[in-house]
């Protein structure tokens, strides 16, 4: 089974034989990545400093075009519906937006990722709200944002559990910039499913 350490933020690092890095923000470093998921282009998810720490001559990062313009060497771009494989890991690139604040409309592009390590299929949502497209994602883990202001609150995510029913969540998108732990436990509180409260590595 895969290690799940949350960097903090949105932060993730997702290790097994390989090392996948998940929107890298105010990290101290680490194991080098063999691939990096930035969800979108801003500076809390895509942090040229911050992919400098961890890539490697051979890394490769998947990320939308808004994103990719602002970074050099093997880059992939996607799009919500795009399915790929990178060193040897499938990616579904999936919708992320606000449906009730304007800081990440759908044309804006975000996108959540599903990968699937030793079988589990794991989903980081991204900075989004609620959103019909959860449904039916059939995942095991799933990585919500829980803080509100710029995403859902914990109330909301609940629901979004409701709709994606996975084994299990582990909450994100707060004690950095906006939220606070209280959030998260708010969230433990209200799950239908159990939810896991990570410590962040810093």
């Amino acid at each position: 089974m895969a290690q799940i350490t949350w960097l903090g933020h949105d932060s993730f690092r997702i290790s097994n034989d390989k090392v996948i890095y998940i929107d890298p923000y105010q990290i101290k470093g680490g194991p080098p990545a063999d691939l990096i998921l930035v969800t979108h282009d801003h500076y809390d998810h895509l942090s040229v400093d911050d992919i400098k720490k961890i890539r490697k001559e051979d890394t490769v990062i998947v990320t939308t075009p808004a994103a990719a313009k602002k970074l050099a060497g093997p880059v992939r771009t996607v799009k919500p519906g795009d399915k790929l494989s990178v060193r040897g890991i499938d990616i579904e690139v999936v919708p992320a937006y606000n449906t009730n604040k304007k800081f990440h409309p759908k044309d804006y592009g975000g996108v959540g990722f599903i990968v699937t390590v030793d079988g589990e299929r794991i989903y980081h949502a991204g900075d989004t709200d609620v959103i019909p497209e959860m449904k039916g994602l059939q995942v095991d883990i799933a990585l919500l944002p829980v803080s509100g202001t710029y995403v859902m609150t914990a109330e909301e995510a609940v629901k979004a559990v409701e709709m994606i029913q996975p084994k299990q969540v582990i909450p994100m998108h707060y004690g950095s910039i906006v939220g606070s732990e209280r959030d998260a436990e708010r969230f433990q509180k209200l799950s239908p499913v159990p939810v896991r409260i990570l410590k962040p590595e810093r």
